[in-house]
């Protein structure tokens, strides 16, 4: 117990350093950081959940939450996510898991952010010039994880980023680290996980160079030199998050669990995410959640959702998950889930 007492206390400690900050009142540092994207929460079960899924950790979509539960899942899977975002984006996720036994547990994943083709419009030409232009973000990952002890497990993300508007792109590599302790008092689970943290992302192509004239004052110089605008570098938005969860009821035919997590971020306040689960015989599950609670000037809250689990031949499990997640006056995002275990 005071092993993890000193663990718990030393998880808190470190994010303070990481960010090297101390957070001023009513201010959030909102659009602060690059690649927003990676804040887009993975899974229809842990969204049911209101994003309380750190210490639950136990389906494919931990990967995100909280690589190290990936060691704890009892079989390989594949996780397919689609979305319609807020404003037309579309939002897609996939990941692979293999599990190796002692050796531990690997795995890949997939993210993207994509939009249609605009119309490029100006003041002088407001109905459009012609041309379109696109803009999309994507992330690539490898993700590895081990049991040092039965009840005690650790993971790691590396993850190449992306990001693109018309003819400018900027890239960046980032970790994601996470641990998980199952505790000996009625299945208690405690998760910790620290994302994002990697190098910054500063915006280059073809539309920064221009033509410049050094001195306009002065009379028949060079007035098309070659140059190029600098643009700023952008950190990552770095995410600590501390979750507990715990079965209030576990049984054959019914289980009811719990969840709360606590987020500390680089690039807004601290808040709460909640969540509760009610499954029927492993096969249909009920959630509902609260997502951000006490966020300054936040549209998200109340979430729902519903799963429906089934194996097929005896070997191959199927897990369909749907989830409602209210965005205030953006109005709402529904997402769909499927899993295959093998």
């Amino acid at each position: 117990m005071k092993k993890l007492v000193f663990l718990l206390v030393l998880l808190g400690i470190i994010p303070e350093f990481l960010f090297g900050q101390i957070y001023v009142k009513k201010v959030s540092k909102v659009g602060t950081t690059a690649a927003p994207f990676l804040e887009i929460g993975i899974g229809s079960r842990a969204i049911g959940m209101g994003g309380a899924f750190v210490a639950l950790a136990n389906d494919a979509s931990t990967m995100y939450w909280n690589p190290g539960g990936l060691s704890k899942l009892k079989s390989s899977s594949v996780l397919l996510e689609h979305s319609n975002w807020l404003a037309g984006i579309n939002f897609d996720y996939a990941n692979v898991i293999l599990q190796l036994g002692e050796m531990g547990t690997i795995g890949g994943s997939f993210t993207s952010l994509s939009m249609a083709d605009q119309i490029v419009r100006t003041v002088d030409r407001p109905d459009g010039t012609g041309e379109r232009y696109s803009a999309g973000d994507l992330s690539v990952g490898l993700s590895y994880a081990k049991n040092l002890t039965d009840r005690f497990s650790i993971g790691f993300n590396a993850k190449y980023i992306h990001q693109k508007i018309w003819h400018m792109t900027a890239s960046a590599f980032a970790l994601d680290f996470g641990t998980l302790f199952i505790t000996q008092f009625k299945g208690l689970r405690i998760g910790t996980s620290l994302s994002n943290f990697g190098t910054d992302m500063r915006l280059d192509g073809r539309d920064i160079l221009v033509y410049h004239d050094i001195d306009p004052r002065i009379m028949g110089n060079n007035s098309r030199i070659p140059a190029e605008l600098k643009t700023d570098s952008w950190d990552l938005p770095l995410l600590f998050r501390l979750g507990v969860a715990i079965d209030l009821l576990n049984r054959t035919s019914n289980r009811l669990t719990v969840a709360i997590d606590a987020q500390h971020p680089s690039d807004n306040t601290q808040s709460l995410n909640v969540g509760t689960e009610y499954a029927f015989r492993n096969f249909f599950m009920l959630r509902m959640g609260y997502k951000s609670l006490f966020l300054h000037d936040g549209e998200e809250g109340m979430t729902f959702g519903l799963g429906l689990h089934q194996t097929i031949y005896g070997m191959t499990k199927v897990q369909v998950d749907y989830a409602y997640e209210s965005f205030g006056r953006l109005e709402n995002i529904q997402k769909f889930t499927l899993q295959i275990l093998f």
